[in-house]
């Protein structure tokens, strides 16, 4: 077994704290990854709170934007070798066996993909942990080649930040000639603002205050919505062809913003609020709208995303954090007092 450190969180009650336990031997697919940065995801903060009422798993080390560099690989490993760049996402394996898995779907497996933390293992050998810590090991069709360009405390947050957003851009076909927004403006929202300019589409960032219209426009947006200005909603009704709805609150004026769209118009939920959202449907059913959701992408669209993102020069605004400032940036996550993503420098730990 290989002695790994991190910090953990013991309770749905109590902040994390220095922990130490162990990964797994290698086994003949699986690559050995010394962990140098971790992003921080909001959703780390409802798993470790058991917010969403998933059954969160103590103890438990959090993380899913995992980027460090390969230390070791098992006898029968192809796709990678030691002292390559890699990253490891929100999923660490999958049935393989369902419809959408052999459609390279991975994260639509129908039984469940294996979460890179707080999941059980698919062998039944204990429960998966994730990158507040300084080593993990990932069977090798889960990890991801960081392309050269791409620095990896700023690769990390693309692990989860990068392709929610990537994936429902794409499948939605935001490109030139279509009119894309971007409701909120946090760590989801300003990669899914500069994935969408990359891209070709008219942007528009869409947010409850003026307070980050100035870095909508540095990221590249076209256009800015303050929802607390009535004439701008009005002026912008049957505007859109796509929302990307990143916000993580079901305290949300849907009626307004579902008029937005056009007719035939999608709004896609990445974000994940732990309370239900209320909506009512007539604005859906007079213009043929959409509301739909979209989880993270395909292992096979997340290195295409990592790719598209080192060739365009796209990258999350980060700050980075020593790891005992972990609690500390959680509060702060939860009032919004980040621009844009924490990142966990692990070689502090």
């Amino acid at each position: 077994m290989i002695k790994a450190k991190g910090y953990a969180a013991l309770s749905a009650t109590t902040p994390l704290v220095p922990y130490t336990f162990e990964r797994r031997d290698p086994k003949e697919h699986d690559v050995v990854i010394d962990i140098k940065f971790c992003g921080i995801c909001h959703s780390d903060i409802h798993m470790t709170k058991d917010e969403w009422k998933f059954g969160s798993m103590y103890p438990m080390v959090p993380g899913h934007e995992i980027a460090g560099v390969v230390s070791a690989v098992g006898s029968k490993v192809t796709k990678f070798k030691v002292g390559d760049q890699v990253g490891v996402g929100c999923m660490v394996d999958s049935c393989r066996e369902c419809t959408n898995c052999k459609q390279e779907l991975e994260n639509y497996c129908i039984p469940g993909s294996t979460l890179t933390y707080s999941a059980p293992e698919k062998d039944g050998s204990g429960i998966t942990q994730g990158g507040y810590s300084n080593v993990i090991v990932t069977n090798e069709d889960f990890v991801l080649r960081i392309p050269d360009g791409l620095p990896l405390d700023k690769a990390a947050p693309l692990l989860c930040a990068g392709i929610t957003t990537y994936s429902p851009l794409k499948h939605w076909k935001a490109g030139p000639g279509t009119k894309v927004g971007v409701l909120g403006l946090g760590g989801l929202g300003h990669m899914a603002t500069k994935i969408a300019v990359a891209l070709g589409a008219e942007v528009t960032v869409i947010s409850h205050s003026d307070k980050k219209r100035e870095d909508a426009f540095k990221f590249g947006a076209h256009k800015f919505i303050n929802t607390k200005n009535a004439d701008e909603v009005t002026a912008n009704a049957l505007y859109f062809d796509l929302i990307i709805n990143t916000v993580s609150s079901a305290d949300l004026e849907m009626m307004s913003l579902l008029s937005l769209l056009k007719l035939d118009g999608s709004m896609v939920n990445v974000g994940a609020p732990e309370k239900p959202l209320s909506i009512n449907v007539f604005p859906l059913l007079l213009m043929r709208r959409s509301l739909s959701g979209s989880a993270i992408g395909s292992i096979k669209e997340t290195q295409e995303m990592l790719n598209f993102c080192a060739q365009h020069k796209i990258s999350p605004e980060i700050e980075v954090i020593a790891p005992d400032q972990v609690n500390v940036a959680f509060e702060r996550v939860l009032k919004s007092d980040v621009r844009y993503r924490f990142v966990i420098d692990m070689a502090r730990l």
